[in-house]
């Protein structure tokens, strides 16, 4: 955090959830060390409808309780909850930050989104943030103060004066003294509940889906991208490359059932060795794959659709008598759900045009909202 005198870590979403919900539930916790202070920004708006009725009980106990988002803020914000919008080119749209401040209270997480991923059980999970999070009053102070600068001209003026209240009164009051150790505490938990998440595959134990490229079927491929889920454009850029593997006309009847099922696990051997452990890839139909590969830029997706070409022609080593016709199309984008149907109609295109790789234009969702 910019006040704290730590240098962020490098976090999964998946395990800054924990800490802003203990911040939040810390800030529902009947006390009468009032008033109460909770500023959230929430990058886009789907990450704040997941918690809409927290933050409306927050805002039933709290003095103020603000929420910055991009896009256009809900018509219908629960009583009590200010909405702050954020310009998509603010630097503020990249964070992620949840501040709880009291006279004798505070907590704060400040994580700002790199834009990356490392394997995880969801895509979303994956999410990597430089973070940090304290449970200080004084630190939580400093970032109200900090987002007071930042968003002071965006409020109205009730919300500004009440914000500006709590801090006056926070002012006033000491530090409560053992906060330090209570955060050591705190620390101490997470840190060990990060490392058993962590913890390397032991020698000789198949390692877990989320530790290997994986082959999916369509159902678990739209789980692991939480299409159905908590997800939201504009926060992540996800490569989607469609490969189609033609092999030559009468080719099971010339070389058998069992040599054309041996080929096909060939195929899809050559296509899992372009991927790395983040990515993950569908059989859509006997010819037809899906990789789906994020945080890459368009220039690096069309280059893993060059490997692909590459890593299919190795297999007339193996397969001398079968050459395959393969065709890719490639998109990038940060729009959900991902443009599955507009990269197989590439494909088709690409196909039957005889095209080795095609290109999408890119899909940016701050086009999208015109």
């Amino acid at each position: 955090m910019p006040h704290s005198g730590r240098d962020p870590r490098r976090s999964t979403k998946s395990s800054l959830v924990a800490v802003s919900h203990a911040i939040e539930q810390a800030a529902l916790a009947t006390t009468e060390d009032g008033p109460l202070l909770v500023v959230a920004l929430f990058q886009r708006r789907p990450y704040f409808e997941r918690e809409r009725l927290r933050y409306a009980r927050i805002a039933g106990a709290a003095a103020v309780t603000v929420v910055g988002m991009v896009e256009q803020l809900p018509a219908d914000l629960p009583p009590g909850v200010t909405g702050v919008p954020l310009a998509g080119t603010d630097d503020l749209a990249r964070e992620w930050s949840v501040v709880a401040l009291t006279p004798r209270f505070g907590a704060a997480l400040v994580a700002y989104d790199r834009g990356e991923v490392e394997p995880a059980s969801t895509l979303e999970a994956g999410r990597l943030f430089d973070a940090g999070w304290s449970f200080r009053r004084d630190e939580a102070l400093h970032e109200a103060l900090r987002l007071r600068d930042r968003l002071a001209d965006r409020l109205p003026a009730a919300a500004l004066a009440g914000w500006d209240a709590v801090l006056h009164r926070v002012r006033e009051l000491p530090a409560t003294p053992g906060e330090s150790r209570a955060e050591a505490a705190l620390r101490l938990m997470a840190a060990r509940a990060e490392r058993a998440r962590r913890r390397p595959v032991p020698s000789g134990v198949e390692p877990s889906a989320e530790d290997r490229p994986a082959l999916l079927d369509e159902p678990a491929m739209h789980r692991w991208t939480v299409a159905d889920g908590v997800t939201a454009s504009g926060t992540l850029a996800v490569a989607v490359i469609g490969v189609r593997v033609a092999e030559p006309a009468g080719a099971p009847e010339r070389f058998g059932r069992r040599s054309v099922a041996r080929e096909t696990q060939a195929v899809i051997g050559a296509l899992a060795s372009v991927l790395r452990p983040v990515d993950r890839a569908v059989r859509l139909a006997e010819q037809d794959y899906l990789l789906v590969l994020p945080a890459l830029t368009e220039e690096q997706a069309v280059a893993v659709a060059g490997r692909v070409h590459e890593s299919l022609a190795g297999l007339a080593r193996s397969y001398p008598f079968v050459a395959y016709a393969v065709h890719a199309a490639v998109a990038v984008t940060d729009r959900r759900p991902l443009p599955l149907a507009e990269v197989r109609h590439a494909v088709d295109w690409a196909a039957r045009e005889g095209v080795p790789v095609a290109t999408l234009a890119r899909q940016s969702a701050a086009a999208g909202r015109g």
